[in-house]
C-alpha cells in the first residue's frame, strides 16, 4: 500500500498487471509543470505499470509552499524521498525534468532507475547558458508561449498568468542555473527522446545523452516541438513497454 505523499501522485494505483517486470514509472515534469501533466501516460499504461509523478513544490495542492530554485536542492529532496520505496522503476523526465531525474538518478546509485527516459533536453555535458528568469513578466510569459504546452494557454488569462509566472520563473532559475557536479556516468539504459523540431533541444544535444551511462542506449524522435510529448503519448507508452518487457497491445 503506498503511503501518503505530498511529493508523489499515484496516477494509476489500481494496477491489475502481472506482466510488467518494471513496477513503476516515476514522471519528472517539466518547467512550470504539475504532475497532472502525465496523467495521459498513465492512462495509456494502466494495467502495464504504475505511473507516479512527482509534484514540486508551489504548484495545485502544494500552491503556498515556496518553488525551489536550486535544482540540486531539489534532486537530494526527492532522492530521500524515493529512497524509501525500493521498486524496480523507470525515470521519465521531459525538460527540466530530464536533468531533474538524472540528478536523482545519481544520487540513489545502485538504488536508482533500470532506465532513464530524458525527453527535450540537452544532456549535461551540453550545458547552455541562458538567463530567461532574469526577464521582465511580459518576455517571459512570450517565450513560455513561444514553447507552447499548457502553460501557453493559462497565461492568456490575467489571474492565472499573476499565479503561474512566479512559479515558472522559479522553475527556469532552477533549470537555468543547474550545474553538472562531474559524477560519472550512470549505469541504468538510457533513451534519449525528442521532437524533430524542437528548438531546445536538437538531436546532437540529445545524443551527446550516451555519454552519461555506461548501459545501453538509444535515440528516439517523434514530429514536433518542444512539446511533441502531447501528439504522442501512446507511442511513448509503447517505448515504455518496451523497456519494461510488456508486449505491444
Amino acid at each position: 500500500m503506498n503511503r501518503p505523499s505530498a511529493w508523489l501522485k499515484y496516477l494509476n494505483p489500481n494496477l491489475s498487471g502481472t506482466a510488467a517486470q518494471i513496477q513503476q514509472v516515476v514522471c519528472f515534469p517539466h518547467s512550470g509543470g504539475a504532475a497532472s501533466v502525465y496523467r495521459p501516460l498513465a492512462s495509456e499504461l494502466a494495467g502495464d505499470a504504475e505511473v507516479v509523478a512527482l509534484q514540486y513544490p508551489g504548484r495545485q495542492d502544494r500552491h503556498e509552499e515556496p518553488v525551489v530554485t536550486d535544482l540540486h536542492e531539489l534532486a537530494d529532496r526527492i532522492a530521500a524521498e524515493l529512497g524509501a520505496r525500493p521498486v524496480p522503476r523507470i525515470f521519465f523526465g521531459h525538460s527540466m525534468g530530464a536533468i531533474l531525474a538524472y540528478e536523482v538518478a545519481q544520487r540513489l546509485g545502485d538504488a536508482g532507475p533500470v532506465a532513464l527516459v530524458a525527453s527535450g533536453r540537452p544532456a549535461p555535458s551540453r550545458l547552455r547558458l541562458t538567463t530567461s528568469y532574469l526577464l521582465d513578466d511580459a518576455a517571459l510569459a512570450h517565450q513560455v508561449v513561444w514553447l507552447g504546452g499548457t502553460a501557453a494557454e493559462l497565461l492568456e488569462h490575467p489571474e492565472m498568468r499573476s499565479l503561474l509566472l512566479p512559479l515558472i520563473r522559479g522553475d527556469y532559475q532552477a533549470s537555468e542555473t543547474y550545474r553538472p557536479r562531474g559524477d560519472g556516468p550512470l549505469s541504468c539504459a538510457l533513451v534519449a527522446l525528442g521532437g524533430d523540431a524542437d528548438p531546445v533541444a536538437p538531436l546532437d544535444d540529445l545524443r551527446a545523452w550516451s555519454g552519461h551511462t555506461t548501459g545501453p542506449f538509444r535515440l528516439e524522435t517523434f514530429s514536433g516541438d518542444h512539446f511533441y510529448l502531447q501528439n504522442h503519448w501512446p507511442a511513448v507508452a509503447d517505448l515504455i513497454r518496451s523497456l519494461t518487457l510488456v508486449p505491444k497491445r
